[in-house]
């Protein structure tokens, strides 16, 4: 509860379902990005949010990253002893739980969490029974993947499609909703009120990018230099400029019963691309906003005052920042919808086309966002293994990173070895506390991997971790 009174969790993730047990709980903490948020939330600018790997997904390195980073701000800025906290492992292996429930509890009663007038949880000295709870949850979470439904609670830029409802929502005419609720709608009516949604929505959606431009872009560039406009506003004014020509061509479609719009949608395909680079860059924007209003009072002030001219201050601006992702996203589900209700009509191939067209799209939006994502955990593994001479991205996708047993065949020692798995390689790494010692670098393409002829007899705990399938990597 005192997580969602913090804004870390919604009200209504699985930790307060009626089903919901203690491991709902861990799982959602294990990458450390809520804690993280957390610490956000409680004191804006006391954590630099460009330190935070938002969606770790698999990678134990960003997710051990993100923790210890939570820790150390707990220790330098809220004043907690190292032994009020916990090892990082107890959290992402879920060892010892309990140290980590402890030490947001300590957080909670700590004066920045009272000032925010949200009522602490009590930490209370942990029960035998408590003691059971916890120790089954590591077994937990050796049987369920990190990644399983994680994120549905992680707050990025993923998340405002309520406030492009909000933004966007068409008042249509109640006299027509009236009527169309009494009379059966033929399939013409039906289409006609895709083409007035896509009209309406892309006149107002237009009128946002408007109300950005000269509510906050113009006032800001007051105060800050052209790199931080840059930074948080991206190309927005690019944006402003095709979306002036798209609603003006979807308006002349409309003049003549829309029967030319998935011609007007073909002809942007290419103009549209430049959302790729908008939408790759949102997280980055996100959280230099954040950190300029954080650190800047005469910022945070120019900003206060924006905001009310926009739409009387019910949104922020980084409310509005996220609208022109959640916009291009939508385009093909309109034409889809649109598609549906129009069998008979001639320029049905068309809007075939055009479907297809918005779904690429939205694909290339995703797979540039992907992209972005990736250079950037390549960057930071490469920072963070010692005399590694080559680079990392001429080896392709990042695919799972973690710890490893290995044992050589030759004089059967076994070593423990951190591994970075890519497209074309294993890199083979000793960990030395926060870094990493490159071992080996083992080219995939001349080798395969077999199943463990041992039948995995050979699985003993080590450093309370359970090592639980082996398996060969063998030279061709």
């Amino acid at each position: 509860r005192w997580l969602i009174d913090c804004k870390v969790l919604p009200p209504n993730h699985r930790v307060v379902w009626p089903s919901a047990v203690v491991f709902d709980l861990a799982q959602a903490l294990r990458d450390g990005v809520l804690l993280c948020q957390l610490l956000h939330n409680l004191s804006p600018g006391s954590i630099d949010l460009k330190d935070i790997n938002f969606r770790p997904q698999m990678s134990q390195f960003l997710c051990l990253k993100n923790i210890r980073t939570f820790l150390k701000v707990c220790h330098d800025k809220f004043g907690l002893r190292n032994s009020e906290l916990f090892d990082p492992f107890d959290l992402f292996d879920v060892r010892d739980f309990g140290k980590v429930i402890s030490a947001v509890s300590r957080l909670s009663l700590h004066s920045i969490a009272q000032n925010k007038g949200i009522r602490p949880f009590p930490s209370e000295e942990t029960t035998e029974n408590d003691d059971d709870v916890y120790r089954s949850l590591e077994e937990l979470a050796d049987e369920h993947d990190l990644g399983e439904d994680i994120y549905d609670c992680v707050p990025c830029e993923d998340g405002g499609d309520d406030i492009y409802e909000d933004i966007i929502k068409v008042e249509v005419q109640q006299p027509m909703i009236r009527y169309m609720q009494k009379m059966s709608m033929t399939e013409d009516d039906k289409r006609n009120c895709c083409l007035l949604e896509i009209q309406e929505t892309e006149a107002k959606y237009y009128r946002t990018l408007e109300d950005i431009e000269k509510n906050y872009m113009s006032p800001l560039r007051l105060v800050l230099s052209p790199a931080d406009m840059a930074a948080v506003f991206i190309n927005l004014e690019d944006l402003i400029k095709v979306h002036h020509s798209f609603l003006r061509a979807i308006d002349v479609s409309m003049m003549v019963g829309g029967s030319t719009l998935a011609k007007v949608f073909l002809d942007f395909k290419e103009r549209l691309l430049i959302y790729g680079e908008y939408c790759s860059h949102m997280e980055h924007a996100q959280n230099t906003l954040n950190q300029l209003l954080a650190s800047r009072e005469d910022f945070r002030q120019k900003v206060e005052e924006c905001t009310l001219k926009v739409q009387d201050g019910k949104f922020k601006l980084q409310d509005l920042l996220v609208v022109p992702m959640q916009r291009v996203l939508k385009y093909h589900l309109l034409l889809k919808e649109l598609l549906s209700h129009s069998a008979e009509r001639p320029e049905r191939q068309q809007l075939k086309e055009a479907l297809e067209a918005m779904q690429d799209l939205a694909m290339y939006i995703n797979e540039v966002k992907r992209d972005k994502e990736t250079l950037r955990k390549i960057s930071e593994f490469q920072s963070s293994i010692e005399n590694l001479q080559v680079k990392l991205e001429e080896f392709g996708r990042p695919k799972i990173d973690g710890e490893l047993k290995v044992r050589s065949i030759v004089n059967h020692t076994k070593q423990d070895r951190y591994l970075f798995l890519f497209d074309k390689v294993v890199i083979v790494c000793k960990r030395k506390g926060y870094s990493y010692e490159l071992k080996e670098i083992i080219e995939l393409l001349f080798h395969k991997m077999t199943d463990d002829p041992m039948n995995n007899k050979d699985v003993k705990k080590s450093h309370g971790k359970m090592w639980s399938y082996g398996f060969y990597l063998i030279h061709l």
